[in-house]
Protein backbone atom coordinates (compact mmCIF):
# COMPACT_ATOMS: atom_id res chain seq x y z
CA UNK A 1 0.00 0.00 0.00
CA UNK A 2 3.10 2.09 0.67
CA UNK A 3 4.45 1.68 -2.41
CA UNK A 4 0.75 2.63 -4.27
CA UNK A 5 0.49 5.63 -2.27
CA UNK A 6 3.84 6.85 -3.10
CA UNK A 7 3.69 6.56 -6.88
CA UNK A 8 0.12 8.06 -6.76
CA UNK A 9 1.96 11.23 -5.42
CA UNK A 10 3.99 11.20 -7.51
CA UNK A 11 1.76 11.10 -10.36
CA UNK A 12 -0.04 13.93 -8.97
CA UNK A 13 2.83 15.76 -8.54
CA UNK A 14 3.99 15.09 -12.44
CA UNK A 15 0.35 15.68 -12.96
CA UNK A 16 0.80 19.34 -11.15
CA UNK A 17 4.01 20.16 -13.20
CA UNK A 18 2.70 19.93 -16.41
CA UNK A 19 0.03 21.54 -15.70
CA UNK A 20 2.38 24.28 -14.66
CA UNK A 21 4.58 24.27 -17.30
CA UNK A 22 1.88 24.29 -19.54
CA UNK A 23 0.44 27.64 -18.33
CA UNK A 24 3.78 29.01 -18.34
CA UNK A 25 4.82 28.10 -21.93
CA UNK A 26 3.70 30.61 -24.73
CA UNK A 27 4.50 30.82 -28.26
CA UNK A 28 3.91 33.58 -30.30
CA UNK A 29 3.77 34.04 -34.27
CA UNK A 30 6.05 36.28 -36.10
CA UNK A 31 3.17 38.45 -35.82
CA UNK A 32 1.98 38.59 -32.57
CA UNK A 33 3.51 40.15 -29.57
CA UNK A 34 2.87 39.83 -25.83
CA UNK A 35 1.84 42.74 -23.51
CA UNK A 36 2.97 40.65 -20.06
CA UNK A 37 1.71 42.39 -16.69
CA UNK A 38 3.37 41.25 -13.59
CA UNK A 39 0.69 41.07 -10.36
CA UNK A 40 -1.27 44.05 -12.66
CA UNK A 41 1.58 46.65 -13.36
CA UNK A 42 3.27 46.27 -16.97
CA UNK A 43 6.31 44.58 -17.56
CA UNK A 44 7.23 44.26 -20.72
CA UNK A 45 6.85 43.27 -24.46
CA UNK A 46 7.26 39.75 -25.48
CA UNK A 47 7.89 37.77 -28.68
CA UNK A 48 7.73 36.50 -30.81
CA UNK A 49 8.84 32.66 -30.65
CA UNK A 50 8.68 31.22 -27.03
CA UNK A 51 8.18 32.89 -23.84
CA UNK A 52 7.83 31.64 -19.99
CA UNK A 53 5.20 33.20 -17.91
CA UNK A 54 5.13 32.58 -13.83
CA UNK A 55 1.48 31.13 -13.63
CA UNK A 56 -0.66 32.80 -11.75
CA UNK A 57 1.68 36.02 -11.11
CA UNK A 58 2.02 37.12 -14.62
CA UNK A 59 -0.89 37.78 -17.44
CA UNK A 60 -0.16 37.86 -21.21
CA UNK A 61 -2.17 39.77 -23.49
CA UNK A 62 -1.85 38.94 -27.59
CA UNK A 63 -1.09 42.01 -29.76
CA UNK A 64 -1.91 41.70 -33.58
CA UNK A 65 0.22 43.60 -35.62
CA UNK A 66 -0.71 43.24 -38.91
CA UNK A 67 -2.47 45.93 -41.22
CA UNK A 68 -6.14 45.52 -40.28
CA UNK A 69 -8.92 46.73 -42.54
CA UNK A 70 -11.65 49.00 -40.95
CA UNK A 71 -14.94 49.44 -43.51
CA UNK A 72 -16.32 52.83 -42.15
CA UNK A 73 -20.14 52.73 -42.21
CA UNK A 74 -22.33 55.12 -44.90
CA UNK A 75 -22.40 58.96 -42.93
CA UNK A 76 -24.63 61.34 -43.92
CA UNK A 77 -22.65 64.27 -44.79
CA UNK A 78 -24.15 68.14 -45.45
CA UNK A 79 -21.36 69.19 -47.43
CA UNK A 80 -19.83 73.09 -47.41
CA UNK A 81 -22.80 73.62 -50.53
CA UNK A 82 -25.96 72.58 -48.49
CA UNK A 83 -25.96 69.29 -50.53
CA UNK A 84 -26.52 66.55 -48.70
CA UNK A 85 -24.64 63.07 -49.49
CA UNK A 86 -23.99 59.71 -48.34
CA UNK A 87 -20.33 58.60 -47.72
CA UNK A 88 -18.88 55.45 -47.48
CA UNK A 89 -15.01 54.46 -46.30
CA UNK A 90 -12.39 52.05 -45.60
CA UNK A 91 -9.32 52.38 -43.11
CA UNK A 92 -6.02 50.58 -43.43
CA UNK A 93 -4.26 50.50 -40.16
CA UNK A 94 -1.91 48.73 -37.56
CA UNK A 95 -0.71 48.35 -34.25
CA UNK A 96 3.41 49.69 -34.01
CA UNK A 97 2.92 50.41 -30.22
CA UNK A 98 1.54 47.38 -28.15
CA UNK A 99 2.29 48.93 -25.19
CA UNK A 100 -0.36 51.92 -25.75
CA UNK A 101 -2.48 50.14 -27.59
CA UNK A 102 -3.15 48.07 -24.28
CA UNK A 103 -2.78 50.46 -21.83
CA UNK A 104 -4.04 53.52 -23.33
CA UNK A 105 -7.22 52.62 -24.66
CA UNK A 106 -9.80 49.47 -24.15
CA UNK A 107 -10.65 49.09 -27.61
CA UNK A 108 -8.74 50.45 -30.65
CA UNK A 109 -10.60 48.99 -32.84
CA UNK A 110 -14.07 50.31 -31.73
CA UNK A 111 -12.21 53.61 -30.88
CA UNK A 112 -10.72 54.07 -34.10
CA UNK A 113 -14.03 53.01 -36.33
CA UNK A 114 -16.29 56.04 -33.80
CA UNK A 115 -12.90 58.18 -34.47
CA UNK A 116 -12.58 57.48 -38.52
CA UNK A 117 -16.55 58.17 -38.89
CA UNK A 118 -16.71 61.80 -36.91
CA UNK A 119 -13.42 62.74 -38.77
CA UNK A 120 -14.85 61.65 -42.40
CA UNK A 121 -18.15 63.79 -41.36
CA UNK A 122 -16.25 66.73 -40.15
CA UNK A 123 -13.70 67.10 -43.44
CA UNK A 124 -15.91 66.39 -46.18
CA UNK A 125 -18.41 68.91 -44.23
CA UNK A 126 -16.32 71.36 -45.23
CA UNK A 127 -16.29 70.90 -49.07
CA UNK A 128 -18.19 71.23 -51.92
CA UNK A 129 -20.04 68.48 -53.52
CA UNK A 130 -17.77 69.33 -56.79
CA UNK A 131 -14.30 68.42 -54.73
CA UNK A 132 -15.88 65.40 -53.16
CA UNK A 133 -16.03 64.30 -56.57
CA UNK A 134 -13.29 65.74 -58.72
CA UNK A 135 -10.68 65.79 -55.23
CA UNK A 136 -10.94 62.32 -53.39
CA UNK A 137 -7.16 62.07 -53.59
CA UNK A 138 -6.60 65.28 -51.77
CA UNK A 139 -9.52 64.48 -49.35
CA UNK A 140 -8.36 61.15 -48.51
CA UNK A 141 -4.95 62.25 -47.92
CA UNK A 142 -6.04 64.59 -45.49
CA UNK A 143 -8.78 62.59 -43.30
CA UNK A 144 -5.62 59.89 -43.19
CA UNK A 145 -3.00 62.76 -41.64
CA UNK A 146 -6.06 63.66 -39.21
CA UNK A 147 -6.86 59.94 -38.03
CA UNK A 148 -3.01 59.36 -37.77
CA UNK A 149 -2.17 62.16 -35.13
CA UNK A 150 -5.31 61.42 -33.08
CA UNK A 151 -4.75 57.87 -33.05
CA UNK A 152 -0.34 58.01 -32.17
CA UNK A 153 -1.33 58.19 -28.78
CA UNK A 154 -2.92 54.72 -28.97
CA UNK A 155 -0.39 53.16 -30.51
CA UNK A 156 -2.18 53.19 -33.95
CA UNK A 157 -0.35 53.80 -37.60
CA UNK A 158 -3.42 54.82 -39.91
CA UNK A 159 -1.76 54.14 -43.47
CA UNK A 160 -4.01 54.72 -45.47
CA UNK A 161 -8.00 56.26 -46.07
CA UNK A 162 -9.82 55.57 -49.29
CA UNK A 163 -13.63 56.99 -49.53
CA UNK A 164 -15.69 54.14 -51.76
CA UNK A 165 -18.92 55.67 -52.04
CA UNK A 166 -20.43 59.28 -52.51
CA UNK A 167 -23.74 58.62 -53.27
CA UNK A 168 -26.43 61.02 -54.58
CA UNK A 169 -30.01 61.35 -54.18
CA UNK A 170 -31.84 61.40 -57.70
CA UNK A 171 -32.84 65.32 -57.84
CA UNK A 172 -29.12 66.32 -57.47
CA UNK A 173 -28.32 63.91 -60.03
CA UNK A 174 -30.47 65.42 -62.55
CA UNK A 175 -29.10 68.89 -61.71
CA UNK A 176 -25.59 67.68 -62.09
CA UNK A 177 -26.60 66.10 -65.68
CA UNK A 178 -28.05 69.32 -66.44
CA UNK A 179 -25.10 71.68 -65.36
CA UNK A 180 -22.77 69.12 -67.51
CA UNK A 181 -24.67 69.87 -70.11
CA UNK A 182 -24.76 72.97 -69.92
CA UNK A 183 -21.13 72.82 -69.53
CA UNK A 184 -20.41 71.35 -72.80
CA UNK A 185 -22.55 73.44 -74.81
CA UNK A 186 -20.59 76.57 -73.24
CA UNK A 187 -17.28 74.46 -74.26
CA UNK A 188 -18.50 74.05 -77.71
CA UNK A 189 -19.99 77.46 -78.36
CA UNK A 190 -16.19 79.02 -76.95
CA UNK A 191 -14.35 76.50 -79.18
CA UNK A 192 -16.47 77.64 -82.48
CA UNK A 193 -16.09 81.18 -81.62
CA UNK A 194 -12.13 80.62 -81.57
CA UNK A 195 -12.23 78.90 -84.61
CA UNK A 196 -14.49 81.96 -86.34
CA UNK A 197 -11.84 83.99 -84.90
CA UNK A 198 -8.86 81.90 -86.29
CA UNK A 199 -10.70 82.05 -89.66
CA UNK A 200 -11.34 85.63 -89.95
CA UNK A 201 -7.63 86.21 -88.94
CA UNK A 202 -6.52 83.85 -91.76
CA UNK A 203 -9.42 85.34 -93.99
CA UNK A 204 -7.42 88.95 -93.37
CA UNK A 205 -3.99 87.87 -93.58
CA UNK A 206 -5.03 86.05 -97.08
CA UNK A 207 -6.83 89.73 -98.29
CA UNK A 208 -3.56 91.60 -97.42
CA UNK A 209 -1.64 89.40 -99.76
CA UNK A 210 -4.09 89.22 -102.54
CA UNK A 211 -4.24 92.97 -102.22
CA UNK A 212 -0.93 93.51 -102.98
CA UNK A 213 -1.28 92.35 -106.56
CA UNK A 214 -4.39 92.37 -108.63
CA UNK A 215 -3.33 89.84 -111.04
CA UNK A 216 -3.32 87.22 -107.76
CA UNK A 217 -7.12 88.00 -106.96
CA UNK A 218 -7.91 87.31 -111.07
CA UNK A 219 -6.15 84.04 -110.49
CA UNK A 220 -8.07 83.50 -107.18
CA UNK A 221 -11.65 83.49 -109.87
CA UNK A 222 -10.21 81.42 -112.31
CA UNK A 223 -9.24 78.96 -109.74
CA UNK A 224 -13.07 79.41 -108.23
CA UNK A 225 -14.15 78.90 -111.60
CA UNK A 226 -12.81 75.70 -112.01
CA UNK A 227 -13.84 74.34 -108.62
CA UNK A 228 -17.16 74.87 -109.58
CA UNK A 229 -17.14 73.53 -113.06
CA UNK A 230 -16.08 70.25 -111.65
CA UNK A 231 -18.74 70.13 -109.77
CA UNK A 232 -21.24 69.47 -112.32
CA UNK A 233 -23.72 72.20 -111.74
CA UNK A 234 -25.68 74.32 -114.62
CA UNK A 235 -25.20 77.69 -112.31
CA UNK A 236 -21.82 79.69 -112.20
CA UNK A 237 -21.42 82.38 -109.56
CA UNK A 238 -19.20 85.55 -110.92
CA UNK A 239 -17.81 87.38 -108.14
CA UNK A 240 -18.53 91.24 -108.33
CA UNK A 241 -15.65 93.37 -107.31
CA UNK A 242 -16.76 95.22 -104.45
CA UNK A 243 -15.10 98.61 -106.41
CA UNK A 244 -17.44 98.48 -108.70
CA UNK A 245 -20.06 98.60 -105.93
CA UNK A 246 -18.51 101.57 -105.01
CA UNK A 247 -18.01 103.42 -108.01
CA UNK A 248 -21.73 102.29 -109.02
CA UNK A 249 -22.76 104.11 -105.96
CA UNK A 250 -20.81 106.86 -105.97
CA UNK A 251 -22.61 107.77 -109.82
CA UNK A 252 -25.84 107.04 -108.09
CA UNK A 253 -25.22 109.38 -105.85
CA UNK A 254 -23.92 112.49 -107.80
CA UNK A 255 -27.03 115.21 -108.37
CA UNK A 256 -28.03 114.96 -112.60
CA UNK A 257 -27.46 118.42 -114.27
Amino acid sequence: MGVFADLASYLVAVIVLLIIIAAAIKILREYERGVVFTLGRFTGIKGPGLILLIPYVQQMIRVDLRTRVLDVPSQDVISHDNVSVRVSAVIYFRVIDPEKSTIQVADFMMATSQLAQTTLRSVLGKHDLDEMLAERDRLNEDIQKILDIQTDAWGIKVANVEIKHVDINESMIRAIARQAEAERERRAKVINAEGEQQAAAKLLEAAEILARRPEAMQLRYLSTLNVIANEKTSTILFPFPMEFASLLSAKMEQPTK
